[in-house]
């Protein structure tokens, strides 16, 4: 049996620290997933996990927003033998470009790396309702189980860590500065 968990350590995806989220939150552990993604072995057997969990789901196409989604999409869309695209921001915005095309009704999975809050999912939800498509789900490596969103996720593990308003973040007290190593941004 794969072991998620082991694999992030593995990897050293698995950080600890005092991180700040793309939610303005503060929080002393990170899943950093593109250190994992870095092995193909690894990331394969991760994969598998979710691929296990949507056996029974009828899924046309999968979507990975960019950035941490792209790799962990394409890696489901091999294993699933599925067409596999992604979503980008420009001017801030998620959109689909590079001629990608989602065609009207079709099936889509959303495949991301981490989902805390779900603020990238949602956003490619509504590209993907834009187009037509029908959002069946959220695949992720790992769910953070912070967010409340009522679209059916399957992760490959649930790990949940405290997070903090930055007024009541115990990490801010000790000087040390929070890092930002996501790619929101970008």
């Amino acid at each position: 049996m794969v072991d998620g968990l082991k694999l992030l350590k593995e990897s050293e995806a698995l950080l600890e620290g005092h991180f700040l989220l793309s939610s303005g939150k503060h929080t002393p552990k990170y899943v950093q997933c593109a250190k994992l993604m870095q092995y193909p072995d690894k990331a394969e057997k991760m994969v598998s996990l979710v691929a296990d969990k949507l056996k029974d789901v009828e899924i046309d196409l999968i979507v990975g927003p960019a950035m941490g989604g792209i790799r962990p999409a394409y890696e489901l869309g091999r294993q699933l033998g599925k067409r596999t695209i992604f979503t980008e921001r420009e001017k801030g915005e998620m959109t689909l470009r590079r001629g990608f095309e989602i065609k009207k009704d079709q099936k889509v999975l959303i495949m991301e790396d981490v989902v805390t809050t779900g603020k990238s999912s949602l956003e490619t939800a509504k590209v993907i309702e834009a187009w037509g498509g029908k959002v069946v789900g959220i695949g992720c490596l790992v769910d953070r189980k912070v967010s409340t969103i009522d679209i059916p996720i399957y992760s490959g593990i649930e790990l949940f860590f405290e997070t903090y308003d930055e007024k009541d973040c115990p990490m801010c007290s000790t000087e040390s500065k929070a890092v930002k190593p996501g790619s929101r941004n970008l």
